[in-house]
């Protein structure tokens, strides 16, 4: 080898043990559930020789992936962040999307820490403990995937698969400096996953950019021919700023955060105008008098488990599952129906050539101490699931991109038309490449 030729790329065992070993670092506690050490040392040892054959699976082969604390694994139990699910029996078999990275050479390093039953935003757990935010320890670092995103900025993953009902791979990663995004549902199968929302539910992965994201969705989503990203063309898409509520209680840094970007994208050529999407969100809060979808169905979840009651759940979580319990289900069907009605309305409304933008969280990460009151923690939660629900009540494809800032990060988020997933990644990945820093 010359001096001017780069050295061999580490091998997926020399990656693996770096990353094991940064999950026994104190700066890590409470980011893992479960480290699979030996499982993955295997997986790692296969998926050299595969290289070393010339023979990998594919662009996941050898990378390494967290798995959230809701996905079965064989042999562990599904204990979805909450005490009162440990006493389950193990899993029989992998979820499907486990299944899925494994057949692509992935190496499942273990299961990350989440907030109970994934039914809140901010990253807490009084079970299990809370990991601190990465870019201040002070701070929540978003939920509910929230050991997932801490994950992959801590060099521990290089991918995390999470779930998103209601923003929670998009919030951890607004809050904390990653990218998180959330498929349209029926993409990517939820067997094997603890369901929060069966209306809801998502799957997909949090990374360190659009194009990691978009691999990993390919495996998730069965993809039979991956094919390789391909980021737009600056003028070929076309983005709507959705002006109006969604902007409302926004602190000052997000929005000059979102300014900055909008401005730096348009004078780098990309086609940008101010929109709105107010009759979808009038049809949301149509809904939503009513009730919310997780509360209602989480419950159903938990009887399936053969939880009938609620002692030892965190009260905060209760909460909303005692006021679910108390929806008629005459009133339950009226919600499914005006929300397939939304969802249909919203669907026509724009393109697959234009996608809405807007801040994906209206605040940055809250510090730890500032949701200590039952209170404070509840208005803060619903201010951070604000934005990013909407995608999920109207089945669209988002994603949430780390703005370039240098305090606190800030989430852009990106919302597509239902069903244009792929096109909404490309778009996702010209605009990261527009903000990146020179």
């Amino acid at each position: 080898m010359t001096a001017t030729e780069d050295p061999s790329p580490p091998s997926a065992v020399a990656r693996l043990e770096a990353a094991l070993a940064r999950i026994h670092l104190p700066d890590a506690r409470n980011v893992f559930t479960a480290v699979f050490g030996d499982s993955a040392r295997w997986e790692a040892e296969a998926a050299d020789r595969r290289a070393a054959a010339g023979a990998p699976r594919g662009p996941l082969d050898g990378r390494i992936v967290s798995v959230k604390a809701l996905f079965d694994v064989a042999g562990t139990v599904t204990s979805s962040g909450s005490a009162v699910l440990r006493r389950l029996p193990p899993a029989v078999e992998d979820a499907e999307v486990v299944k899925r990275l494994r057949a692509a050479g992935a190496i499942v390093i273990g299961k990350t820490q989440m907030t109970e039953f994934a039914f809140s935003a901010l990253g807490t757990n009084p079970h299990d403990g809370m990991p601190a935010n990465p870019r201040d320890r002070a701070r929540v670092p978003g939920g509910s995937s929230s050991g997932a995103v801490v994950s992959v900025i801590g060099g521990m993953a290089d991918i995390a698969i999470g779930s998103d009902t209601g923003g929670s791979l998009r919030i951890p990663a607004a809050l904390s400096g990653a990218v998180g995004f959330k498929p349209t549902s029926g993409f990517v199968p939820t067997a094997g996953a603890f369901s929060l929302s069966s209306s809801l539910d998502t799957i997909g992965p949090i990374a360190a950019n659009v194009e990691d994201c978009f691999v990993a969705d390919q495996v998730l989503s069965g993809e039979v021919a991956p094919s390789r990203l391909r980021p737009a063309c600056p003028g070929t898409f076309r983005l709507v700023v959705a002006r109006g509520r969604l902007f409302d209680r926004c602190e000052p840094a997000v929005l000059a955060a979102f300014e900055n970007a909008m401005e730096r994208l348009r004078s780098r050529g990309l086609q940008i105008k101010d929109g709105s999407i107010e009759g979808a969100l009038d049809d949301v809060a149509q809904i939503d008098k009513i009730g919310t979808f997780p509360s209602i169905e989480v419950g159903a979840t938990l009887r399936s488990l053969g939880i009938s009651e609620l002692d030892g759940v965190d009260p905060r979580t209760r909460a909303r599952i005692e006021a679910g319990a108390g929806i008629l289900g005459t009133d339950y069907v009226r919600m499914v129906r005006l929300r397939q009605a939304a969802i249909r309305s919203f669907e026509k409304s724009f393109g697959n050539n234009e996608v809405f933008a807007l801040p994906t969280t209206p605040i940055r990460a809250p510090l730890t101490s500032s949701v200590a009151e039952d209170a404070a923690f509840h208005e803060l939660n619903g201010l951070v699931l604000r934005n990013p629900r909407v995608a999920n009540v109207l089945d669209c494809p988002a994603v949430s991109l780390p703005q370039p800032v240098d305090d606190l990060p800030v989430g852009l988020m990106l919302i597509g038309r239902r069903n244009s997933d792929r096109r909404l990644l490309e778009i996702a990945s010209c605009v990261e490449a527009t903000l990146r820093p020179a």
